[in-house]
């Protein structure tokens, strides 16, 4: 059977939703970068004009990837990966340090971070060891083998090092539980983390305490599953020594920066001028606002330059001064819809590998999207995670474009799938 044109099979309202984001991230850019003072000149010298040049150069990378055979992208899944991880090590030797993470390669006056590449290349290689019929993710040795792929650019990355991006990448237990993966492994996680902070707040003895009366009640009156007494003893044990290991690993084994990051979180003592001056003038930004914000162009906190990073980071700080509560909620209702739009799409594919695939897509692109805006609202500590097609960066863009188009040549070749 001969192959369809898949042109009219491509998914145009996840490309309209892209585009929309894309120039409504360039024009939040041009509003933190042009000069108060300036007049009408387009400088191509400036964030804005740098953007623009990105922007454009997308437009060759997407015909790119929607005119190859999808094939390509299965076939070679594991060269991609492979490429990636050369890119990582490579850091070790040629990358350039920024803010004390050795995670770019510099080309003159071009800064490229592969590490936003590499998560296709994972997502690609996962998708295509977790198409195989005989893998099973009840089972421990495939379990282990989906981690290490994972792990793999995870420890590399942590070496730079370079907590924020490690912690994207991470995010795909998601998808592994989608596919299959036991549950006790997020709720694991999952509690280990609330552990870990409410232990920084309250006594290691009353936590310990409090989590022994909730075991005891939870042990007589669960009827779901065996009541084991020695699993729960077990349990506790681990939890208690968890527990009473956090100060040490607080104190010892934490860089200073990563403390008051913690600190500003948990809302502890903070220097407002210092570690916690970030936070403090982007909650100001956002809330200084209102509801419908205070024009186009035209945000004091944005002009005042009183906002670090406000082009990459913090750009969403922008657009609360600017749109106010209302465009908030248009720039968050624009990501969910592209994350629902995918989540959808995915779940029609008729290929495991396209699925999953897609599901890595959208988790990716959420936890970037939730973690930029929490961590500006003092809902996650402050680490640095770029807004998907919104902030300022050709490796930022690039990367999200080619991972998202992918999925769209994917999902329009599903016409060719058996």
């Amino acid at each position: 059977m001969k192959n369809q044109d898949i042109s009219n099979s491509i998914d145009w309202i996840t490309v309209l939703l892209y585009f929309i984001l894309v120039v409504f991230g360039w024009l939040t850019i041009y509003s933190v970068t042009v000069p108060s003072n300036q007049e009408y000149t387009f400088d191509f010298s400036l964030n804005y004009g740098r953007q623009m040049i990105f922007m454009l150069i997308t437009i060759p990378i997407i015909f790119s990837i929607l005119f190859i055979d999808s094939k390509i992208f299965e076939r070679f899944s594991s060269v991609f990966y492979g490429i990636g991880i050369a890119l990582l090590l490579g850091l070790f030797v040629f990358g350039v340090s920024k803010k004390g993470q050795t995670n770019w390669y510099q080309f003159g006056g071009f800064l490229f971070q592969p590490s936003e590449f590499v998560k296709t290349a994972v997502a690609l290689l996962l998708s295509k060891y977790l198409s195989d019929a005989q893998v099973n993710l009840a089972k421990k040795n495939f379990q282990y083998i989906a981690f290490a792929i994972i792990g793999c650019p995870v420890l590399l990355i942590l070496l730079q090092p370079d907590t924020g991006s490690a912690m994207i990448f991470l995010s795909l237990i998601f998808v592994l539980f989608r596919e299959g993966l036991p549950g006790w492994y997020l709720w694991t996680g999952a509690i280990a983390i609330a552990t870990f902070l409410l232990a920084l707040i309250i006594k290691p003895i009353y936590l310990i305490s409090f989590i022994g009366i909730f075991m005891v009640i939870h042990f007589i009156f669960n009827r779901l599953i065996s009541r084991n007494p020695i699993v729960y003893g077990l349990i506790f044990i681990v939890i208690s020594l968890f527990s009473f290991s956090v100060s040490y690993v607080y104190d010892k084994v934490l860089e200073p920066h990563q403390k008051d990051r913690i600190n500003v979180l948990l809302g502890k003592d903070v220097n407002m001028k210092a570690e916690g001056y970030n936070l403090n003038q982007s909650m100001i930004a956002i809330g200084s606002g209102g509801l419908f914000g205070k024009g186009y162009l035209e945000g004091t906190q944005t002009k005042g330059g009183f906002v670090p990073e406000q082009h990459t980071d913090y750009i969403f700080t922008t657009v609360g001064e600017e749109w106010g509560f209302v465009g908030n909620l248009l720039v968050i209702g624009l990501f969910v819809s592209l994350f629902i739009r995918i989540l959808y799409l995915a779940e029609r594919q008729k290929t495991r590998f396209s699925r999953v695939y897609g599901y890595c897509v959208a988790t990716y692109l959420f936890t970037h999207f939730y973690v930029n805006i929490a961590m500006l609202i003092r809902l996650f500590p402050t680490i640095g995670v770029p807004l998907p097609f919104f902030s300022y960066g050709g490796s930022s863009l690039f990367a999200f474009t080619i991972m998202l188009f992918i999925f769209i040549k994917l999902d329009a070749n599903k016409v060719n799938e058996w």
